[in-house]
Order: C-alpha cells, then sequence, then structure tokens
C-alpha cells in the first residue's frame, strides 16, 4: 500500500511542479491560466496520498499542515478562475488553524519538540503553506518556500524510507527553479 501511496501522491506533486513550470512558460494568458488550473487541481487530487503517508509514520505536522493546506490550494484554484479577489478569506483562517492543530497534536504526543523529524517537519510545514499561500496570490517569492518545502520533505522521505517521494522531491527542485527562473525573466522583461 505504502508504493501505491508513493506513486499517487509522489506522480500528482510532481506533476503540480511541471504545470507550475509551464505556466511560467506560457506565452499567453488563457495559457497561463490553464496551466495553473491543472496545477492546483492535480495538487489537490495528490493530497490525500500524501497526508496518508504523513499519518503513517506520525508526522502530525505534515499531516495537519497538509490538510490545512487544501483551502490554500482551493485559493490558488478559485484564483486561477476566476481572478484575484475572489477568494474567500474563510480558507485563509482555515489553513492558519490546521498549522497550530497540527504543532500541538505533535507537542502533545511526542511531548515538545523532541525528534529531529519534528523540525524536518516544521520546514515542510513553512515551505509548503508559505510556497502555496505566496503562489496562490501569483506571489513569486512562494518559488522560494517551495524551495525549502521540497528539500525538507525529500530529507524527511529518506530518513522515513519512503525513496519514490523523496526521488519525487528532488526531481520537483529542477521546476520549481525552472518556474522561478521564468517567473524571473518575464517580470524583467515587462519592467524593460
Amino acid at each position: 500500500m505504502h508504493t501505491v501511496l508513493q506513486i499517487w501522491g509522489g506522480t500528482a506533486y510532481l506533476l503540480h511542479k511541471i504545470c507550475l513550470s509551464r505556466a511560467e512558460r506560457s506565452a499567453n494568458h488563457a495559457a497561463n491560466r490553464r496551466w495553473r488550473l491543472c496545477s492546483w487541481t492535480v495538487y489537490l487530487a495528490g493530497l490525500p496520498a500524501w497526508v496518508a503517508v504523513f499519518l503513517a509514520e506520525r508526522n502530525w505536522i505534515a499531516a495537519t499542515v497538509e490538510s490545512g493546506g487544501a483551502p490554500a490550494l482551493v485559493v490558488g484554484l478559485i484564483i486561477a478562475l476566476r481572478g484575484h479577489g475572489s477568494e474567500p478569506r474563510w480558507l485563509d483562517h482555515l489553513a492558519r488553524f490546521a498549522v497550530v492543530l497540527g504543532l500541538g497534536a505533535s507537542l502533545l504526543d511526542f511531548g515538545g519538540i523532541t525528534t529531529v523529524n519534528q523540525l524536518i517537519e516544521l520546514a515542510i510545514a513553512a515551505g509548503f503553506l508559505m510556497g502555496t499561500y505566496l503562489l496562490a496570490k501569483d506571489r513569486m517569492n512562494g518559488y522560494f518556500w517551495f524551495l525549502l518545502g521540497n528539500v525538507s520533505c525529500s530529507t524527511l522521505m529518506g530518513i522515513q524510507g519512503y525513496h519514490i517521494l523523496m526521488l519525487q522531491q528532488g526531481v520537483s527542485l529542477a521546476f520549481v527553479i525552472d518556474a522561478y527562473r521564468m517567473r524571473r525573466r518575464n517580470q524583467a522583461g515587462q519592467r524593460a
């Protein structure tokens, strides 16, 4: 079952990063919009698999952050569909609540921050939530946060023996870097 979850979650998240990269490479608004819609949709499709893996390993922070990140993903999807300013504010509040819930569950279960895995989970949480939130709001610096999340998640998955997910996170880095470089180049071209 773990292999199925790794392939499901890993494939969806890798496709998310590929779609973000393609969106940044799009020459027109309509293509950019289609790639962003695809990006947020496949991200949501992979979410249950990742949550199941994190729960199986008692990675409470990562599991609840991933679950609570769903509202941020929906915000990205809504913005891709309708444009900025159309997203419900309660989704932002729900995502923030999930972080507090996950941190509380982890502190309770482990009696504080007592493991290296918890520290890695905090880095995953920061990278995932900030990256998703900022990219949903169409802010370029979200890619830096995704880098933190990818490296941290790859490290945790390697430690816990989920080698397919570790590899997927590593490959995703190339697409995150490409998307950032394209966005930066496009913004520089618009200013010129």
